[in-house]
């Protein structure tokens, strides 16, 4: 076997085992479910932003996905996966459930709640949202973002893990607990439809 290649595999499963091992504690110590928050926090939080472009709304879900994931922790079943497809399965299925109970919810531009930072705000967020100002500069960005909440969830969530959080299908289809071809499917009918809102 290819050196780097061995080696990369040794990191993974270094990697899952080490990750098996903290989950294992945080089921007997809470506390220790802290080191997994910190972990994945701002990758959640940032695809729970691109889902719902704001800030606060983002917030409030990633804070109940990590809830959920606390008090369902017993729960999780490890499967050689990493930890963080369920929490983004967690992250999806919260922010579905949000869009389901306010049919009439639209999302806001970047620019409205760009203006919504302040002084205050958390160097992260102001990190996050001053690169998204800088892609939104760009005329395409804004339709595609536009095009993109108009996209019914299932089609939301695919483009956003793939595009926005570079998963891969297999992690998507983890995450979403999909087929890998019924994934791709989704990914190939997303990417027609906002082609066709693109061409208008």
């Amino acid at each position: 076997m290819d050196q780097p290649v061995k080696k990369l595999e040794t990191a993974i499963g270094d990697f899952l085992e080490n990750e098996r091992r903290l989950i294992e504690r945080a089921r007997t110590y809470p506390l220790a479910f802290g080191e997994l928050f910190d972990r994945y926090y701002d990758e959640v939080y940032r695809y729970l932003l691109h889902r719902t472009a704001n800030v606060e709304l983002a917030r409030d879900i990633a804070a109940d996905t990590f809830h959920i994931a606390l008090k369902k922790l017993w729960l999780f079943r490890w499967k050689q996966v990493p930890f963080s497809a369920w929490l983004f399965r967690i992250a999806t299925n919260e922010v579905n459930g949000y869009f389901r109970k306010h049919k009439n919810y639209k999302t806001t531009s970047i620019e409205d709640f760009v203006d919504l930072l302040t002084e205050e705000s958390n160097s992260a967020d102001f990190e996050l949202l001053e690169s998204e100002r800088e892609l939104q500069q760009k005329s395409y960005f804004i339709k595609m973002h536009k095009l993109l909440s108009q996209l019914n969830s299932k089609y939301q969530s695919v483009i956003v893990l793939r595009f926005f959080e570079g998963k891969t299908l297999s992690e998507i289809a983890d995450i979403l607990a999909k087929p890998e071809g019924t994934v791709k499917s989704l990914v190939h009918r997303a990417l027609e439809q906002l082609k066709e809102g693109m061409k208008s």
